[in-house]
Parts: C-alpha cells; sequence; structure tokens
C-alpha cells in the first residue's frame, strides 16, 4: 500500500511544524534550525547569509504543515486504492460534482404531490441548492389515517419530495416508497414505510420539522424540504352553487365546479425558514402539481405568497400537463394562472411554462376515460395576463402523461441563466449611467 513512506513524511512534517514554531517563539530550537540553515549556505558563508529567526521560523513551519497535508492526502488515497480498486477516480469526480452542484443556481419550488417531486428529480442534477416547499394540507390515504391516529402533520408529499431528492442507494428510496399491502393483518395496510418513518421520528423528537430534517440525513438529500407551515391546517373549498366542503381528499368528488378554496384556519403562520429560502432565491418555481391541493395550499399561508411578492427572484409557473377530474375540468393554460391571481393575487409569477408535445393516442384515451385531457396551451391569453411564456416539448409519455423530468428541469435552469445574464447587463448599464453623471 506504499502507506509507511507517507506516515514517515507526515511526522517529519510534525516534528517540522513544532521546531518552527518554537523558533518563532524564541525556544532552544531556534539554534538548531540556524545551526542546519548555514550549513545549508555552506563554509564560506558570512554573517550577511544569517536569515532572522522569524523567517527560519515561519518557513519551517509553513513548510511542515504543508508536507503533513500532503503526506495525509497520500495516506489516504493508498488505502482508498487499496480497499475499493477503481474508486479513487470515481471519488474525485463525485467530489467535483458535488462542487459544480453546490455552485448552482438557489431555486425554490414550490407544491405537492407527483408533479413537484417529478421536477425535483431533475432541477438536483443541475444544483443542490434547492428547496422544495410542501403542502401540508393532505388528509387521505396513509397521510391522513397518521393525521387522524398519531396527530402528526401528514407526511405524503414531504416523503416524495425527501425521495425525489434523494443521494442514496436507490434501495433506500425503495424502501421508504414501500406501501404494505392492503388487509395486512398488522394493520399497517396502506401504509408507506416513509410515512410511518417520518411519523416515529416526529413522535420520539416531538418536532415535525426536525423530523423532517432527520431524514433527509439518512436519504442523503441534496437540498432542503420544508413544510410551508407547521399549522394543523384544512383545506376546504366553495363550489358554484354555494357548497362548501372541507378536507383536501373530498375536494375532486363533490361533481361542481370549484369557486374557491380557502385554508381552516384562514392565517397560518408560515415557516420562518421556507420565508428564508424564498428571500433569497433565484428562481421560485410554482408547480407543476394539483392546482387546488398542491399548489394554492401553500400560496394561502399568508407569508409564503408575500415572501413571493415581494422577491426580486424570477417567478415561474409550470402548468399541469393534464385536467383533472372534479378539479380542473376544461380548464386551459391562462384559466390554470387565472385561479392563481384570483386566489392570491397579482406578482407571484413572471414567466409560465407549458407543454405543447403531443399525448400519444392511446395514452390520450386512457386519460379520456377517466375524464382527463391535454391543459390547452392558449399562449395568447396567458400573455394578455401580463405573463412570459415558454413553450415546449416537455411531456414524459411511457405510462402516464406527465412532466419529463430532465425536460423540464432544462427549461427552468435556461430561464434562470437568462435573468442571470439580463441583471448582469443591467448592472453594466447602471453602472455607465452612474459613470457618466459623476
Amino acid at each position: 500500500m506504499r502507506v509507511k513512506r507517507w506516515l514517515l513524511a507526515f511526522a517529519f512534517g510534525a516534528a517540522l511544524l513544532v521546531a518552527g514554531g518554537v523558533t518563532l517563539l524564541g525556544g532552544g530550537a531556534a539554534g538548531l534550525l540556524h545551526r542546519w540553515v548555514a550549513w545549508l549556505a555552506g563554509p564560506g558563508a558570512g554573517p550577511s547569509s544569517r536569515i532572522p529567526a522569524i523567517v527560519v521560523g515561519a518557513v519551517a513551519t509553513v513548510g511542515g504543515i504543508a508536507m503533513m497535508i500532503f503526506a495525509a492526502g497520500a495516506v489516504i488515497r493508498s488505502i482508498v486504492a487499496a480497499l475499493l480498486p477503481g474508486a479513487e477516480n470515481h471519488i474525485a469526480e463525485l467530489v467535483q460534482r458535488e462542487r459544480q452542484l453546490g455552485k448552482g443556481p438557489r431555486i425554490v419550488v414550490v407544491g405537492g404531490g407527483t408533479g413537484l417531486s417529478t421536477l425535483l428529480r431533475g432541477v438536483k442534477e443541475f444544483t443542490s441548492n434547492v428547496t422544495a416547499i410542501v403542502t401540508v394540507a393532505d388528509d387521505g390515504g396513509s397521510s391522513g389515517r397518521l393525521r387522524k391516529e398519531m396527530g402528526v402533520l401528514p407526511p405524503g408529499d414531504i416523503r416524495n419530495c425527501l425521495v425525489a431528492l434523494a443521494d442514496s442507494e436507490p434501495l433506500m428510496a425503495r424502501l421508504f416508497q414501500y406501501r404494505f399491502p392492503e388487509g395486512d393483518p398488522t394493520g399497517l395496510g396502506g401504509h408507506t414505510f416513509g410515512n410511518l418513518f417520518i411519523a416515529t421520528m416526529s413522535a420520539i423528537t416531538g418536532d415535525f420539522e426536525q423530523a423532517v430534517k432527520e431524514s433527509s440525513r439518512v436519504l442523503a438529500v441534496r437540498g432542503r424540504v420544508l413544510p410551508s407551515t407547521l399549522e394543523d391546517v384544512v383545506l376546504a373549498a366553495e363550489f358554484e352553487g354555494g357548497a362548501v366542503v372541507e378536507g383536501e381528499s373530498t375536494l375532486s368528488t363533490c361533481g361542481a365546479p370549484i369557486k374557491r378554496v380557502f385554508l381552516k384556519p384562514r392565517d397560518p403562520a408560515a415557516l420562518p425558514e421556507a420565508v428564508e429560502a424564498i428571500a433569497g432565491a433565484e428562481a421560485i418555481v410554482l408547480g407543476p402539481g394539483s392546482l387546488f391541493t398542491s399548489v394554492l395550499p401553500n400560496l394561502l399561508v399568508p407569508g409564503i405568497a408575500e415572501a413571493i411578492r415581494r422577491s426580486d427572484a424570477l417567478k415561474v409557473y409550470v402548468c399541469n400537463v393534464m385536467t383533472e377530474p372534479g378539479e380542473t375540468d376544461g380548464f386551459s393554460a391562462s384559466d390554470h394562472l387565472k385561479a392563481l391571481f384570483e386566489h392570491v393575487g397579482r406578482g407571484i409569477v413572471d414567466v409560465v411554462v407549458v407543454n405543447t408535445g403531443e399525448v400519444p393516442p392511446k395514452l390520450a384515451e386512457r386519460y379520456r376515460a377517466e375524464g382527463a385531457f391535454p391543459v390547452a396551451a392558449d399562449s395568447d391569453a396567458l400573455r394578455a395576463l401580463g405573463v412570459s411564456v415558454v413553450e415546449g416539448d416537455l411531456i414524459s409519455a411511457l405510462d402516464y402523461a406527465r412532466h419529463d423530468p430532465d425536460r423540464l428541469a432544462r427549461a427552468i435552469i435556461r430561464l434562470v441563466v437568462e435573468a442571470r445574464a439580463s441583471a448582469r447587463t443591467a448592472r453594466r448599464e447602471r453602472g455607465r449611467a452612474l459613470r457618466a453623471l459623476s
């Protein structure tokens, strides 16, 4: 393994460091170092060749530190090469990749459900400075049961985002997504392991936010996942005709168009870390995801909407590929944006990203049977609402009509890069104007 030579080099560096330090402090090693330097200078060296003690000590100290660092690195490389043949280059590549991702744009994504996790899978390949702000209004399925039985905030959407951002082994991600079969005699049927893990961690720590952070460490999450609020909120909806229903899971079953949605309590406090993330973001992305049950529940938290409105970041809304039965029946892209503005006002969207790719006929037929149709990309109507529009074939139509993670992420990153370039140009122009005035 050729470790001994580097251990000797490390020991020599340590001795040099100690001798240099003692010399700087005026100790007995000063004479020894001076005699050694004089010997190097040769027998003909006169008094003028004597080097001040502080210089000798400083050089010895710095040289010792450098030698120790170099030797320690060589020892580590030798051990890695012996235990994991071929892994040295792989580790170097990983380190370089993490550095590059750490320099990526600061992006905040807001939403929930499958749509948000799809975007996160793509974005994490371009930056590790990503924060997902996730709704906690879910009351159906495993999340709803845990919410009722254990009194914890619903972990389902947060779990999906954690897995999407995970940098751990695929087996760990599969473990978190494992769903116990219905009818399981243990009573765990329908629950996912990840939901149970987060709920249990919340019970142990007594803090849902801390439970999410600990789960992030387990999955080696690239970025952060934050709930929009820590309050126990319920999503309610008023329908055309005046009926009011409470509970996210019931909204799509009423058979009438949704007039508006709201939270109970109406003014939950936003998570401070979420507000800080928005304030420091270069880009804020709303969606993709269910308009009324994933995106709007976050924006109805007053502190979240206000933070987005105050931010100078690029604000992007990613419109869904398909309509959702019972929620957005017959909605075009501009109808989605109008609903956002009607609920939380303007100033939250600069750009709308819409899919113009075609859903394969067989897949479209399957969705049509369920009452879902492709969202019409009425770009002119969107521009009339005061936003820019980015069109593209963003669809991944393997088994479901959803956004392709890589295509969507590239579209977002391209917008961020363009915004950065525009900001630099604006700064240069301001600088020229100021110089012209002076």
